[in-house]
């Protein structure tokens, strides 16, 4: 192992946020990450595992323990009849997979394009957008398990997917760390359409191929400031910072009341106590709580072109960004009752384990 001491995290993190590690180390292979963890446990430090930096805000004052950065590299394609089964790497780029299954003219992903990060993440959040998310693709995840001190190959039903949930960010949360994620996508596949912003995006009648949705897609991100665009301030965020609630469907009449409008909504395919839900976009809920594109503080802005996303204006701190979600959050609870959930993984606020994003 190669470890370095009291590396900046910032410039691993979209946010452009955050301390130090205590220590810090690239790992490469499978019996890095092992020997790591080993050296971890035995000097009783703390460790958070790190993948594209997509999704996380990690604090000014660093983290205290060892951040493993996972870069293992590599994605092998094996064809099964109408499907090919992508094997990728922990540490392979989001985007530039998906854009090789669609140079390969395969269908299940082409959605998800644009979106920053690694390849080890998706199954943790169960990144989707736009129609889309790796659940319906995912066949089976290798991690290694803290637990056993062991490498396990999880097959995609013992992986307990939901809306941007999975067990490796919530009952095993600090328990797995992914090092390959399998992908069954549909060889010369029909592309999905599912999204309005994507429908939009073409013209009626027209058939476009996976490339042209997938160029769709990137583009409707630079529009909303979600495309890492290197000089754009705007895209020097974590994406979406909250999570588009789901509450049940006869809520709706009483947050029309209080909006005086009717707000837009999308079934949730959840039922909970055979209640019926339905998703709210969290975008809608915080403007309506008079949060709008640009309102700043501090250095910490809200993105002049999609509410949803909590930017760095230059020189921000975590505890700024933090400081304008909680006032956003508060805004959002007081006026509807509704509870917005964060996206990002917060790191080095305390000295637990978290998550690889």
């Amino acid at each position: 192992m190669h470890l370095e001491e009291n590396k900046p995290l910032a410039p691993f993190t979209t946010f452009g946020i955050g301390g130090p590690a205590r220590w810090y180390l690239h790992a490469t292979s499978e019996e890095e990450i092992v020997e790591a963890v080993e050296w971890a446990k035995q000097q009783s430090l703390p460790l958070f595992v790190l993948g594209g930096g997509s999704n996380l805000l990690v604090s000014d004052a660093g983290f205290p323990g060892l951040v493993l950065h996972i870069a293992l590299r590599g994605v092998t394609a094996i064809d099964d009849g109408a499907y090919r089964v992508y094997q990728a790497a922990a540490g392979e780029a989001w985007d530039t997979f998906v854009q090789r299954a669609v140079d390969d003219n395969c269908a299940g992903i082409e959605c998800l394009a644009g979106i920053p990060g690694t390849v080890g993440g998706t199954p943790v959040q169960n990144v989707g957008a736009y129609g889309q998310e790796v659940a319906s693709s995912i066949t089976r995840v290798r991690a290694f398990d803290l637990r056993s001190h062991d490498f396990v190959d999880l097959p995609a039903e013992d992986c307990n997917f939901n809306y941007r949930r999975s067990r490796f960010n919530s009952t095993d949360r600090g328990r797995f760390i992914v090092t390959r994620v399998d992908y069954r996508l549909t060889r010369a596949g029909a592309p999905t359409l599912r999204y309005a912003d994507l429908q939009r995006t073409f013209s009626s009648g027209f058939s476009p191929t996976l490339a042209q949705v997938a160029a769709g897609v990137r583009r409707i991100r630079v529009s909303k400031g979600m495309l890492l665009v290197e000089g754009d301030p705007d895209s020097r965020s974590a994406g979406s910072f909250f999570k588009n609630p789901i509450v049940p469907a006869d809520l709706l009449s009483s947050i029309a009341e209080t909006a005086g409008k009717q707000p837009p909504h999308f079934p949730a395919d959840l039922e909970i106590s055979s209640a019926a839900r339905v998703k709210i976009p969290a975008a809608w809920l915080i403007e309506q709580a008079g949060y709008a594109r640009g309102y700043t503080l501090g250095a910490a802005a809200v993105s002049s072109r999609h509410t949803l996303a909590l930017i760095n204006r230059g020189g921000a701190t975590a505890a700024e960004i933090l400081a304008l979600a909680d006032r956003i959050a508060s805004a959002v609870q007081d006026r509807f009752g509704i509870r917005l959930d964060r996206e990002p993984v917060l790191v080095g606020f305390d000295a637990g384990p978290s998550r690889p994003r």
